[in-house]
């Protein structure tokens, strides 16, 4: 219906899109700006969000149903300082089990790599493989001098990159203190996260219409249940994935076996292709000990990959917010090609929201037009 109200809607629409296009620049200026004073309270939300899931839990099992007056006051505190210490306790974990051991192998490979290349070139099927001036002309190289030479320049190139490091300490003080404000908001924000809710809906009910107020509500809701179900499914496909890889590692008797298989479960939380990054740094630390074994371990991470990636991906991740498992895979692929890891970690609970909304405004419009289903549309959604 045209009336005046909406002509003049459009027209300030229309005259703000043109201010935006023409002044493109200081627009763009102004929203980087925007955007850096408001990071410290995004990555406070993202923290508090992450923390929430274990606070929650530990909530459920601190006396859930008391009502004395200590256990209501302690609880939230008491959750909290958990789930801080469980987090914390498994990222220490994590850098106990692979640090030391990821230090010893580069030691190894620097002082080994160079005789084994000698070795290498003596063994009678390198002779066959190789004409015998280039055997000849391999041996008489000077391996570790010019692994020495390699390792001098990559020393060099370090000391090129620590002046650079220095030459931005101000954004490194810049970034601790994003990162203390992030710490701050998000403890202010699990502390009182029932009152910021109650400050929300208050502000919705007030400036928003119901029907717009509602709709919204319930994608939020959905957004926050996926999201959450993503990143409990996510967690536990990490573990099943690292017990396989343990399990199997043990039974091809594979060196490393523990702190590799830690290594490629803490990667597989990105996904599909995290667990390759934790394979190739295991790959070169059983290198050390054996190429053979280092060969068949790539194999036996790539069969893994193929069985996590298409089976154990798709049911745990896709049953855990109800998404089919081509649509996770899809979501993984398109999520990837336009914003890389993130877009990867964003694309399946964004995609599981969308299709959960569709999927119930589809049923409400079957429902209004009262005419059943097409025979596929099931199947699909």
């Amino acid at each position: 219906m045209v009336t005046w109200k909406n002509c003049i809607r459009v027209a300030v629409c229309g005259f703000a899109l043109f201010l935006s296009i023409y002044y493109w620049d200081s627009v763009s200026a102004f929203l980087g700006t925007l955007i850096g004073a408001i990071t410290p309270v995004l990555i406070g939300l993202s923290v508090a969000y992450v923390v929430n899931i274990i606070m929650s839990r530990y909530e459920k099992w601190y006396f859930p149903k008391s009502q004395k007056a200590f256990f209501v006051k302690t609880r939230r505190p008491i959750c909290l300082i958990a789930a801080l210490i469980t987090l914390a306790a498994v990222f220490g974990l994590l850098i106990w089990l692979i640090v030391p051991e990821l230090v010893e192998c580069v030691r190894f490979l620097v002082s080994e790599i160079p005789p084994a290349i000698e070795k290498l070139l003596q063994t009678p099927w390198v002779a066959r493989v190789l004409p015998k001036d280039w055997v000849a002309a391999l041996t008489a190289i000077d391996w570790m001098e010019y692994f020495s030479k390699f390792v001098n320049l990559a020393g060099d190139g370090l000391s090129s990159a620590v002046s650079t490091v220095v030459a931005v300490v101000a954004n490194v003080v810049s970034g601790v203190v994003t990162v203390f404000l992030s710490v701050v908001f998000s403890l202010y924000i699990l502390f009182s996260k029932e009152r910021l809710q109650r400050h929300f809906l208050r502000i919705g009910r007030g400036y928003l219409k119901d029907s717009w107020f509602q709709k919204i509500r319930h994608a939020i809701k959905t957004l926050d249940q996926c999201f959450h179900r993503y990143i409990v499914g996510q967690c536990t496909e990490a573990v099943i994935l690292g017990v396989l890889c343990l399990i199997g590692m043990w039974i091809f008797r594979f060196p490393y076996a523990t702190m590799i298989s830690v290594l490629v479960g803490f990667t597989a939380l990105i996904p599909v292709a995290g667990s390759y990054i934790g394979a190739c740094v295991g790959a070169v630390m059983i290198l050390t000990e054996s190429p053979i074994k280092a060969l068949l371990f790539l194999v036996f991470i790539v069969v893994l990959q193929q069985l996590e990636g298409n089976l154990i991906y798709p049911k745990v991740v896709g049953d855990s917010i109800g998404l089919p498992a081509f649509y996770v895979l899809a979501a993984i692929t398109i999520g990837g090609a336009l914003g890389g890891i993130v877009g990867m970690l964003l694309g399946v609970p964004i995609t599981a929201t969308v299709y959960r909304l569709v999927k119930e405004n589809l049923r409400v419009r079957e429902m209004e037009k009262q005419t059943p289903s097409t025979p596929d549309l099931p199947d699909m959604l």
